[in-house]
């Protein structure tokens, strides 16, 4: 058997295989992934060992009913809780280890007044992480089916500004094209129990072309992510305190 492949997975070396699955899309999890492929020559291994390892994730996921690939060990899911537990620090760090001396220029930072150095780097690299991991997960706005990556924005269920604990959750968080993210950011739109749009009555007040395009979507069920269900406890919040339901 080929020593690569064979050999155990240390704790290290899978949380770099998370932050790859989280930033890769289903359809490029292959051994032909450049991604994949610099991993595997850094972790001396196969680009086959990581390509499994990365499916083997999907059966983790509690938000998802399917199934990975079924040989998970013990250590795959002590791992894998630590990131859901502390999504914040361990995508930074892993970001950090992951991309090593590309990480971040950080003398083209800033500081605004009140701020350290490392505080706005760590904001810096998880809102990186946080944009790359859901438009991996979605593809496309889930709402309009929009594809065009500048036109998309990661956006948050519960805000940046809210919900520290969640900031890095890709669960708390949907792909939107940039006008619908604005729409519910500010309540014009929210999701329902089973992830169909909602309109503020307050935009239907005011019929017009303009608005249509948001209006139209209305009890539209989005499309889901291939990873990271939308968590039900944070669109509830957003339904109850952002959502202008008058």
């Amino acid at each position: 058997m080929n020593s690569k492949q064979s050999k155990s997975w240390t704790k290290d070396e899978l949380i770099l295989a998370i932050n790859l699955y989280c930033k890769t899309p289903f359809g490029k999890i292959h051994t032909g992934n450049p991604e994949i492929i610099l991993l595997a020559n850094r972790l001396n291994r196969t680009p086959g060992s990581i390509s499994y390892k990365l499916a083997n994730f999907a059966s983790i996921d509690p938000s998802l009913p399917r199934k990975g690939a079924s040989n998970v060990s013990k250590l795959d899911r002590e791992v894998w809780t630590d990131f859901f537990e502390n999504w914040d620090e361990m995508a930074y760090q892993s970001e950090k280890d992951f991309l090593g001396e590309k990480f971040i220029d950080e003398d083209a930072i800033k500081i605004p007044e009140g701020k350290t150095r490392e505080a706005i780097v760590k904001t810096r690299v998880n809102q990186s992480f946080f944009r790359k991991t859901i438009l991996a997960s979605y593809g496309a706005c889930c709402i309009t089916g929009i594809p065009t990556p500048e036109l998309l924005v990661a956006s948050h269920i519960i805000p940046w500004s809210k919900d520290e604990k969640n900031r890095t959750n890709p669960r708390n968080g949907l792909c939107l094209n940039r006008l619908h993210d604005r729409a519910f950011d500010v309540g014009l739109i929210t999701l329902s129990n089973d992830f169909s749009v909602i309109v503020s009555p307050k935009l239907k007040k005011h019929p017009s072309q303009q608005v249509e395009i948001i209006t139209a979507y209305e009890g539209k069920r989005i499309t889901l992510p291939t990873r990271f269900l939308p968590d039900q406890a944070l669109l509830d919040y957003h339904r109850e305190n952002i959502f202008q339901s008058i």
